[in-house]
């Protein structure tokens, strides 16, 4: 177990949380591995929002170890201190500075020691302008640039959220429902942008959108009950009939 857990990225064992009597995660077990896009899938009550609060230290587990990076015990840690150590969440809706422009809402962002007024308006070092200029090519708001955020389409603050937080340079990406709310030519750009992210970074995908998890093209975990369900390819836990049965028949 001990190299196990040494040599992926996210390992937790035997997870359990409880609220007021319900188990929302039931001795969860899950191994991302470094350099890995998994997808979270299941029914509502599934657990993969708690799930995200447990990694991120928003609840504290009754059970179980949860480890990052090796030997960082994530379980000792707040939401601060999880966010410097290499975390990144992203929640379904966005939250953008909408009154600035798209690049500023990058520069806020941007890891290492600054203030507000420090990254709105002192000038920008070389290494941050090519960071800044990587990162809205990766998430294709370079012409948009100069836009305020509050312009931009429900998908495009989606990406620029992600760009932000690429901006803090995390080891580890939690995306909520990127494709929720999006159209059609969106949700597709979204999978092949996340794709692209995926050859830095670690990232976790909890989706609905079935159309999306098989256009990701990767592992996919199913929750059920605060538990693993079924994992393995898009193909195999569609085929799975206990899935079927608890969430894709229905």
């Amino acid at each position: 177990m001990e190299k196990a857990r040494h040599d992926t990225l996210l390992y937790l064992d035997g997870v359990t949380v409880s609220f007021d009597g319900f188990r929302a995660l039931n001795a969860l077990s899950l191994v991302i591995e470094r350099g890995e896009m998994r997808a979270i899938i299941g029914p509502n009550g599934a657990g993969k929002t708690t799930m995200m609060d447990v990694i991120t230290g928003k609840t504290r587990p009754d059970t179980g170890s949860v480890f990052f990076d090796g030997n960082i015990d994530l379980t000792h840690h707040d939401e601060a201190a999880i966010a410097l150590l290499g975390i990144g969440r992203k929640f379904q809706k966005p939250t953008v500075f909408e009154n600035q422009t798209v690049e500023d809402n990058v520069a806020l962002a941007l890891a290492g020691p600054r203030t507000a007024v420090s990254a709105l308006f002192w000038r920008r070092d070389p290494r941050e302008v090519e960071s800044i200029d990587a990162i809205l090519t990766t998430v294709r708001l370079v012409e948009k640039r100069n836009w305020p955020a509050g312009r931009l389409s429900h998908g495009e603050k989606q990406w620029l959220e992600i760009g932000m937080l690429l901006a803090q340079d995390p080891k580890l990406l939690l995306v909520d429902e990127p494709a929720a709310g999006m159209t059609d030519a969106e949700t597709a750009a979204t999978a092949i942008l996340l794709k692209e992210v995926a050859k830095t970074k670690s990232v976790v995908v909890v989706e609905h959108d079935m159309g999306f998890v098989r256009d990701l093209g990767v592992k996919v975990t199913v929750l059920h009950e605060g538990s693993v369900l079924s994992e393995g390819s898009f193909a195999h836990v569609s085929a799975d009939p206990r899935v079927v049965d608890v969430y894709l028949g229905r």
